[in-house]
């Protein structure tokens, strides 16, 4: 049964690049009529058994921090998870509870409250550089830092606590490795390039890194900037961290105002909600590029019937001539019965005779409410 579903995405086809939580995200826009297709541009590789975390984690004890950064809830959690597997995750949280922990913003703070723990301060911008900023004013000079570092490692903190003074310890609790499905990855850049697809959506800044560089790899990337340029083809990000090597390309993403994937969906509804709505006589009329949607409900329309119901749309009421239905046809029919059929056979997918109104002796119209009577 489909009954309960938000149509809103309907005839949308979107691209899930995320590894972890794909199927939230995918199921989440599903249920909003989109289709959904899966090609994570990296996996996460937990550390649990890594030698180096169980190393970093004993020195870590043998020398606890003063401050302890924590810049990813799952971060952190795998990291308790993997020093109970080594029989340490009690004397290191006891070890962190005598830290002050810094939270790189609600889903860190809401790790260390999980495992027991209080944060002591929460980036509220969610970014490393405001807890470098806030630290550093503050002086770090001699203390102990210890920085659990989300998979890429590469945030600057180290960098920027070291040169301030401060004695820093690096914990990658995860790390990015290679796409679980390389020709799947490959084939998604492609699709995107040749305009098959609607919204590519990013949750990581190292995810949206390997799909760009999977596209440059593919030799698509002038057609994809072309997708993106034209409007064609939408890019979503979870947050300003994930969207930077988009917009370090020029590609201008959507971004919800807090990063969370509740949000990111909420921000893509909102996008598509507000693409080419016309209200008529037959209900609502949302054009999407492969379906149409008339009061929330899904017409069944071929690709030749999708053409000509933008046609109208796109004239918002105004009369559309004989002349004009036929160039968007297929063939080159001069033959205005060919039109009065094509127009017949339109009202009967859309289950409206309402919809598209005729206009005696100068063709067709879409049947806005706009207070105005046929012209």
């Amino acid at each position: 049964m489909t009954d309960h579903l938000d149509p809103t995405l309907a005839g949308c086809t979107m691209l899930v690049t995320a590894d972890r939580r794909a199927g939230e995200l995918g199921g989440a826009l599903q249920r909003r009529g989109a289709t959904v297709r899966y090609a994570p541009a990296l996996s996460m590789v937990p550390n649990d058994s890594d030698a180096l975390l169980a190393a970093a984690t004993r020195e870590l004890l043998a020398a606890p921090p003063d401050i302890a950064v924590v810049t990813t809830g799952i971060g952190f959690r795998a990291w308790v998870e993997a020093a109970d597997a080594i029989g340490l995750a009690e004397p290191l949280l006891a070890t962190l509870r005598r830290a002050r922990l810094v939270a790189r913003g609600p889903k860190a703070r809401g790790a260390i409250q999980a495992a027991g723990l209080q944060a002591d301060w929460v980036a509220e911008s969610e970014t490393s550089a405001e807890i470098a900023e806030v630290l550093l004013d503050e002086g770090v000079a001699g203390l102990r830092i210890a920085v659990q570092h989300h998979g890429s490692g590469a945030d600057g903190l180290d960098e920027a606590f070291t040169a301030a003074g401060a004695h820093v310890q690096s914990l990658v609790v995860y790390r990015w490795g290679p796409p679980p499905d390389p020709a799947a990855l490959d084939a998604s850049v492609r699709a995107a390039a040749a305009g098959e697809l609607d919204t590519v959506v990013f949750t990581s800044a190292p995810g949206c890194a390997a799909w760009l560089a999977a596209a440059d790899a593919a030799g698509v990337d002038a057609a994809l900037r072309g997708q993106f340029e034209a409007g064609a083809l939408v890019a979503a990000a979870v947050g300003p961290i994930t969207a930077r090597p988009l917009l370090d390309r020029g590609v201008e993403p959507l971004v919800p105002s807090r990063g969370r994937l509740g949000a990111l969906v909420r921000t893509i509804v909102d996008h598509y909600g507000g693409v080419q709505t016309l209200e008529t006589a037959a209900g609502r009329l949302q054009m999407r590029r492969r379906a149409a949607v008339l009061d929330g409900r899904v017409l069944a329309l071929s690709p030749t019937g999708i053409e000509l119901l933008r046609l109208f749309a796109d004239a918002g009421g105004d009369v559309v001539t004989p002349a004009q239905v036929l160039q968007s046809l297929p063939g080159e029919s001069t033959d205005v019965h060919a039109a009065e059929v094509a127009i017949a056979r339109l009202r009967q997918a859309t289950g409206s005779r309402e919809l598209v109104r005729t206009v005696v002796k100068r063709g067709y119209r879409l049947a806005v409410v706009d207070g105005q009577e046929d012209r």
